[in-house]
C-alpha cells in the first residue's frame, strides 16, 4: 500500500535541508492545519520562501504544492471529530448562503466523481457482481444508508443477497458466518472510517471472499483488502456526511447490473406490477 505523506516525510527527514527540515517538523505536529495553507502561508509561518514550500513537495515525489495537499487533506478527513469537522468548515460553509454553499459543493464531489471514477474498475465490480455465489452488504453508521439502498434494488436484481444491519463487530461476523470462497462482500465505509465494518471487510478477506470496496480514497483501511475499489468523495460538511457522490456511483452501478440483466429484470417487474395491482399496495388515481 502507498505510504502516506507523513510516512514519506518521516522517511527522507536525513535528506532535508535546515529549511526543509522546518517545514518538515511543522507539518508532522500540525498536519491539520498545514492541509489548509497555502504555499506561501506555510513559508511564511516556518521562515522559508514560497518557492522552498514547492520544491519540498516535488521532492516527496508530488507534481506540485497542491497535490502534497491534498495529500493531506484526505489524511484529515479520516481523522477528525465531529467537532473538528464543524470548526473547519464554519468558515466557509457560512461565509455565504448556506443553502448554495452546500449544494454546491454537493455538485462539485459529483463532479469530481465523473472526472476520477475507475471505468476499468466500475466493470470489474459489475462482473463480480453478476459472478457471485453469494452477495454480501455491509455498511454501518451514515454508509448503512448507503448499504440499504444498494441491497433493496440489488435484491431486485438478484435472488442471492444478503445486507448485513448490524452495528456491532461481533454480530457482523456472525452475520457472515458461512462466508467463503466465491461470495462476494460489498464492503462500504467513509471517514471516519467504523473498526466493526473494517473487520467485517478483514474477516470475509481472510475466508477467501471476493471485496469490493466503496469508499473515498486509497487512504481507507478497507482499499488494500479489496480486489476493486469504486472511489467517491465525502468531505464533510460541518458534522454532516455529504453522500450525494457515493449514492450517485450506487446508481450506475445498479443501472449497470439491471442492463446486463434485462430480461430478467423485465420479468421481474411485470410480476411485481401484477401483486402490486392484487393487493393494492398504491393507491393510483
Amino acid at each position: 500500500m502507498k505510504k502516506d505523506v507523513l510516512h514519506t516525510i518521516q522517511d527522507n527527514m536525513g535528506s532535508f535541508s535546515k529549511g526543509q527540515k522546518r517545514i518538515a517538523g511543522y507539518i508532522l505536529s500540525d498536519y491539520d492545519k498545514a492541509a489548509f495553507m497555502t504555499a506561501g502561508k506555510l513559508g511564511k509561518l516556518v521562515h522559508v520562501s514560497e518557492s522552498t514550500v514547492v520544491r519540498f513537495a516535488a521532492m516527496l515525489g508530488y507534481d506540485g504544492y497542491p497535490a502534497m495537499q491534498k495529500a493531506l487533506q484526505e489524511l484529515v478527513r479520516s481523522k477528525l471529530t465531529s467537532i473538528q469537522r464543524i470548526q473547519a468548515s464554519n468558515s466557509t460553509l457560512f461565509s455565504s448562503d448556506v443553502i448554495t454553499s452546500v449544494l454546491q459543493q454537493d455538485m462539485d464531489k459529483i463532479r469530481v466523481a465523473v472526472e476520477e471514477v475507475d471505468r476499468a474498475a466500475f466493470a470489474a465490480v459489475v462482473d463480480k457482481l453478476m459472478a457471485a455465489r453469494h452477495i454480501y452488504i455491509l455498511g454501518v453508521r451514515s454508509s448503512s444508508f448507503l448499504a440499504g439502498y444498494l441491497h433493496f434494488y440489488l435484491h431486485l436484481i438478484f435472488d442471492n443477497v444478503s445486507l448485513v444491519t448490524s452495528n456491532s463487530a461481533g454480530d457482523i461476523l456472525e452475520s457472515m458466518l458461512r462466508i467463503g470462497p466465491g461470495d462476494l462482500l460489498v464492503g462500504i465505509s467513509f471517514p471516519r472510517y467504523c473498526q466493526s465494518t473494517v473487520k467485517g471487510v478483514r474477516f470475509a478477506h481472510d475466508r477467501g471472499a471476493d471485496v469490493v470496496a466503496i469508499t473515498d480514497s486509497a487512504m481507507s483501511p478497507l482499499y488494500p483488502m479489496a480486489s476493486a475499489a469504486l472511489l467517491a468523495r465525502s468531505d464533510m460538511i460541518s458534522f454532516v456526511d455529504s453522500l450525494v457522490a457515493p449514492f450517485s456511483l450506487l446508481n450506475a452501478l445498479i443501472v449497470a447490473a439491471g442492463h446486463r440483466k434485462n430480461a430478467d429484470i423485465a420479468q421481474i417487474f411485470n410480476r411485481l406490477e401484477g401483486i402490486w395491482d392484487e393487493y393494492g399496495v398504491f393507491d393510483d388515481p
